[in-house]
């Protein structure tokens, strides 16, 4: 059985588990504190799906009012090229559609070339024209 849901505050632990083995490249040291103010802030926006209890895929959809915008796609290898990623998204922009969103940006690793295909795949394409700039607090 498969469903997509919502994450809970009772989720956070299994989360980052899950993103240890999931989330490709990640740069940041997972805070479970910082998964439990995400939930709190805006308890829509980490979508989970799960397939027979387990959690086999993830996805931060986050609405700021002005823009969406997607992290943490990240599915189990053992359940990738499966539609798992395509429904995240899908899940995903409906609920920006209900906000009245009109575009959607995703943070996609440049070196992480296994997911560019799910983000293709799905009609996203790469803005060559905009580049990321950050800086570490």
């Amino acid at each position: 059985m498969t469903t997509i849901r919502t994450a809970t505050l009772a989720d956070v632990e299994a989360i980052l588990t899950f993103w240890v083995a999931a989330a490709e490249g990640t740069d940041r040291r997972d805070d479970p504190a910082k998964v439990v103010a995400l939930i709190e802030r805006d308890p829509e926006a980490l979508l989970v799906y799960e397939l027979d209890g387990a959690i086999a895929g993830t996805v931060i959809a986050g609405w700021d009012g002005w823009r969406a915008h997607l992290y943490r796609l990240a599915v189990a290898p053992e359940h990738r090229r499966k539609g798992i990623a395509r429904q995240l998204i899908a899940a995903a922009e409906k609920r920006f559609k209900a906000f009245g969103a009109f575009r959607v940006d995703a943070m996609v690793l440049n070196d992480n070339t296994d997911a560019h295909p799910a983000w293709s795949g799905t009609g996203y394409t790469r803005q060559e024209q905009w580049g990321r700039w950050v800086r570490h607090l």
